[in-house]
């Protein structure tokens, strides 16, 4: 069952009802920007090209912009090199801008709290202008939540781009943006008519049958049979866009987009297929 917007901003503010300062702060900063436009998620997972997984405090994918938000813990001389460490490989995996803000003063307390929000508003306003110049530069992709999960949106734009974080709902929907026009449809692949390519929705992690794996940089795929099963070695297709089997941050079950791959014929055998990433976008309109 989809999610509605309203429903998706209060799970996501529900996320950090234990964390005093987090609430204050990130609650200040939506209800003073007021801009359904502006998508935000908190507690963003990012994993970086390394493999490390980290959680952003508050994150606005649209404005390629992340919030930081440092208690007390963060004074710790090996806390402040994590963090580096942290934003640096952010960074390198996303682009994002960091932003932080600190709750505690040199003595080790809290901050007063007119301090705060002083800089909570004065980091609103540096919102605003970024989407302002993002606008101007033809950059910023207004956050519609009722047809994120629409295919009329990518099919009437002609692509589909893992960098737009590409979702559906069901099968069905994904495969409306090749051409079908069929019921409902829960196969694990489907063949494009007139086309040598397919559709391949898997489930990438161990489950009653297979234990399936996407690699860190999400450029290849190894399916493995449970138990050391051989695996019967034909494959019907070379090439296959997938849409993986997901649970997105609150939950809700998703098909997400993760590319064009191609079938590893060196690297595949009776004990795996091996599939690598060869595009990150597809034109729509050549089927």
């Amino acid at each position: 069952m989809s999610v509605s917007k309203d429903e998706y901003i209060l799970r996501n503010l529900s996320k950090i009802r234990h964390k005093k300062w987090e609430l204050f702060v990130i609650t200040r900063i939506i209800h003073l920007l007021d801009d359904p436009e502006i998508e935000f998620v908190c507690q963003q997972l990012i994993r970086a090209k390394n493999g490390n997984s980290y959680l952003t405090d508050l994150c606005f994918p649209s404005l390629k912009l992340y919030y930081e938000i440092d208690e007390l813990q963060h004074s710790l001389e090996t806390h402040k090199i994590t963090d580096q460490i942290r934003k640096r490989e952010i960074l390198d995996a996303t682009e994002f801008l960091e932003k932080r803000i600190q709750v505690y003063n040199k003595d080790k307390k809290d901050r007063d709290l007119k301090e705060i929000i002083k800089e909570v508003d004065k980091f609103v306003t540096f919102i605003k202008k970024r989407k302002e110049n993002l606008v101007l530069k033809g950059e910023f992709i207004p956050w519609n939540f009722e047809t994120r999960f629409n295919p009329d949106t990518h099919i009437k734009r002609g692509f589909i781009d893992i960098n737009d974080n590409v979702m559906f709902l069901t099968h069905r929907d994904a495969m409306r943006c090749f051409g079908y026009r069929g019921g409902h449809y829960q196969r694990a692949v489907w063949k494009i008519p007139g086309n040598k390519k397919e559709l391949w929705f898997p489930k990438l992690y161990e489950n009653k049958q297979w234990n399936n794996s996407l690699s860190d940089d999400f450029k290849e795929i190894v399916m493995k049979k449970k138990g050391g099963v051989k695996i019967d070695f034909t494959l019907d297709s070379l090439e296959w866009i997938v849409f993986a089997h997901y649970k997105d941050h609150l939950g809700q079950i998703v098909y997400k987009f993760l590319g064009e791959f191609q079938s590893s014929l060196d690297q595949s055998n009776d004990d795996q297929w091996v599939f690598t990433r060869t595009k990150s976008k597809i034109d729509l309109t050549q089927f």
